[in-house]
């Protein structure tokens, strides 16, 4: 099976994939920049989740570079119950929530699914964004060989999805992702206020006004976003 890739073109106000080429190598986009450390130090956990819209997610995995486009992303924040680090409550768990901005925080949820989180804030106070659909783009034929599946569709439409598809696992929870392993570019994609979609997170278990947060971010109507 040949590689590969997808083609990006623009239609107003939106980014499509909308045909699979045969392919030898990674789609190229020019003038792409890696996040830095400074980006994910922001003290609003809700602004860089919103703004993470857009950028790409990039891996590379033994020679195999993966990525796709974030379509969506939910805000963690210790102040409030949704969050691992609640009140700062420190574990052995949640310990890289800790460590400062541009780390990764990589989970398992429900004993299966291995959900990767951007940390950001400052050092020692716990917040993050969890990353949970993206629009893929680079490595396609290597996304279906860990999804073990021939089907494109919806192979990076929810969090544990994505991470198998990228190659993620708990093996990477505290690595640097401005590093060479796992990073997040700006490629130059513009998310327009009107685009994106402001609702409440998915499936915590908690109850009252942090559950009814509105700290979920999605792009309108892409078919990638999460069911």
């Amino acid at each position: 099976m040949r590689a590969k890739i997808a083609t990006i073109v623009t239609k107003p106000n939106r980014y499509y994939i909308y045909e699979l080429l045969n392919a030898s190598q990674p789609l190229k986009i020019e003038m792409s920049t890696k996040l830095g450390h400074s980006f994910y130090l922001n003290d609003n956990v809700v602004k860089i989740a919103k703004s993470l819209l857009g950028k790409v997610l990039v891996t590379s995995m033994e020679g195999v570079v993966t990525s796709g486009m974030i379509v969506e992303t939910e805000a963690y924040s210790w102040k409030e119950q949704g969050c691992h680090a609640f009140n700062h409550k420190r574990t052995k768990r949640n310990e890289p929530m800790y460590y400062g901005g541009g780390i990764s925080y990589v989970y398992l949820c429900y004993g299966v699914y291995e959900l990767f989180n951007v940390v950001t804030n400052q050092e020692g106070i716990p917040e993050a964004v969890l990353i949970r659909a993206l629009e893929p783009i680079d490595g396609i034929a290597s996304m279906l060989e860990r999804r073990k599946t021939t089907h494109a569709t919806r192979i990076t439409s929810g969090p544990g999805k994505l991470t198998r598809a990228l190659g993620i696992s708990r093996q990477h929870n505290g690595t640097d992702i401005a590093g060479d392993s796992i990073w997040i570019e700006d490629r130059n994609i513009v998310v327009k206020p009107s685009q994106i979609v402001r609702s409440s997170r998915i499936g915590l278990n908690v109850k009252g006004e942090d559950a009814l947060l509105p700290w979920r971010f999605t792009i309108k109507s892409n078919v990638w976003v999460s069911k």
